[in-house]
């Protein structure tokens, strides 16, 4: 049996949706960069890639239309490359690389490639995500939970759990405090892969939209002054 082995990572950066640096930059533009340098990492010939699989939680607008396919040949693959995409929802990219290692270790598939990619500003965000006829009358009068949002499952699980208000706001803190000295010490540069890209900058007193050439290099969307003072003022959901 053959064993799977990950060879080669890269990452865009991570930014603010809808006000960050990639509220203009289409799916297949993040997928690819990072698919594409991630094939030069590992010292692959794209012709040689057998399939492409990306998670995505909103695989519809730009990140619709199979991306996971669509990547795969934005990055330089031959047609002769195949691929899918996967949706579970937040574990949509863990779920894709589970089913590339599935592949290889049961299908002796010899080079696959896998990741995720979201593309909030322009999908959930962009003002036509589609929520047509989302529901079915049977099942949701049986089982309405399964359309339950995010914010009403953390409720249950903080409820469930006895999780209170400030163990959640004191493990935020450390989150924050921990991603910013990662950053401090220069342990996400290797991952991350610059893009240049255009951003859309919106002047909310003016109510005018302006466009900036600019290079995505490093995560935006943390904050390091994050305080367990100014936790604790947030109005809940």
């Amino acid at each position: 049996m053959a064993e799977a082995v990950i060879v080669s990572t890269a990452r865009t950066a991570m930014s603010k949706s809808v006000r960050g640096l990639f509220n203009h930059t289409h799916g297949i533009t993040l997928a690819s960069h990072a698919l594409s340098h991630a094939m030069v990492r590992a010292g692959v010939d794209p012709a040689d890639v057998e399939d492409v699989v990306l998670g995505c939680a909103y695989p519809e607008g730009a990140t619709g239309f199979n991306i996971g396919r669509n990547a795969a040949m934005a990055a330089g693959c031959p047609t002769s490359t195949a691929g899918m995409t996967v949706n579970r929802y937040c574990s949509s990219g863990l779920q894709a690389i589970a089913i590339a290692a599935g592949r290889v270790v049961n299908e002796g598939v010899p080079i696959i490639a896998a990741g995720g990619v979201e593309s909030i500003s322009l999908v959930q965000f962009g003002g036509s995500v589609n929520r047509s006829n989302s529901t079915e009358k049977a099942l949701f009068s049986r089982m309405p939970a399964l359309w339950m949002t995010m914010i009403e499952t953390a409720e249950i699980v903080a409820e469930r759990y006895g999780v209170s208000r400030e163990s959640q706001d004191e493990f935020a803190l450390l989150s924050q405090q921990r991603t910013a000295a990662a950053q401090e010490a220069g342990r996400y540069a290797y991952e991350i892969v610059p893009l240049e890209t255009t951003w859309t900058k919106v002047d909310k007193e003016r109510k005018e939209e302006s466009f900036a050439a600019v290079v995505a290099e490093r995560d935006d969307c943390n904050r390091p002054d994050t305080t367990l003072a100014g936790l604790g003022a947030l109005e809940p959901v």
